[in-house]
């Protein structure tokens, strides 16, 4: 696994200026009462030291053998490949998420019992003199990414500063394209609580104004490579700029004998402690 790297985000006085332009330009736009006029940027990888304000993890550090890696490669000129190829117009680059699936489990550690998973989060973010290091996407219905999967069972991971440190809130990230740029919107409502990889119940909304981190991880344990290209993150309200949206809000637990079978509910990895699948909706 590829080590992590030190932060290099601005220091305490140039990330509380920033927040201060970001709060004023809210209030000179009074956006507090009509609300926001702008998507949210809330990472983007178009600049190399991007990933190093990234964590990348996989089995490996249980014993397992799977691989994974985070790099930032230079998007191709505008017109020497189909638009497709590109991240958007005039993009300077984004980050390569890959490496390998395998699913032995360790010779020396009989109390591993599963292997097979990698991903990667954002750094929590560090406090100014206005924030904590949190960002507050209340006002904002979905999140937004822009990727170029290879097609597999990728998850979408969002931590908040629960009381529950180990919780994560989970969506399967739906593609139309694989091996094609897209834009995907998620609504924030409809991510799904878990804890080392299982539903948590009651269910509760997210955090939505004390989000921590958010990164991609692949669990299917399907044994062999992977690779997943992202160029950006974003909370917006907007869906025209969107490929598709991903509307889960029918998202619930169905027994495994009664998945659904009609076209717009799809099963993904995700389970309760019965065993029940949670099905997805999407459009």
């Amino acid at each position: 696994m590829q080590t992590t790297r030190v932060l290099r985000y601005k220091g305490f006085w140039g990330r509380s200026m920033d927040e201060l332009k970001r709060l004023s330009n809210i209030a000179i736009k009074m956006e507090g009462v009509t609300g926001p006029q702008g998507p949210r940027e809330l990472f983007d990888f178009r600049t190399p030291s991007s990933i190093e304000d990234c964590k990348v993890m996989s089995d490996d550090e249980i014993g397992g053998l799977s691989t994974s890696h985070l790099d930032w490669i230079v998007a191709p000129p505008a017109g020497s490949v189909p638009a497709s190829q590109l991240p958007s117009p005039n993009s300077p680059g984004y980050a390569k998420f890959y490496g390998n699936i395998s699913t032995h489990l360790p010779a020396d550690r009989p109390d591993i019992k599963r292997t097979g998973y990698a991903a990667f989060r954002t750094q929590d973010r560090p406090r100014n003199l206005f924030t904590r290091g949190l960002w507050d996407i209340d006002p904002y219905i979905y999140l937004a990414l822009r990727v170029k999967s290879d097609g597999r069972s990728y998850f979408v991971n969002v931590q908040t500063e629960s009381i529950v440190p180990t919780d994560l809130h989970q969506h399967r990230l739906f593609v139309k394209k694989p091996g094609e740029w897209e834009t995907v919107l998620i609504k924030w409502n409809n991510f799904v609580r878990t804890n080392h990889g299982f539903v948590v119940e009651p269910q509760t909304e997210i955090l939505r104004q004390k989000v921590k981190s958010i990164g991609v991880g692949l669990t299917d344990r399907i044994p062999g490579p992977f690779e997943l290209c992202i160029e950006r993150m974003w909370a917006t309200n907007d869906e025209s700029d969107a490929d598709q949206v991903v509307d889960a809000s029918a998202a619930v637990a169905a027994p495994e004998q009664e998945a659904p079978v009609v076209e717009t509910k799809q099963e993904g990895d995700l389970k309760t402690k019965r065993g029940e699948k949670v099905a997805w909706g999407s459009r």
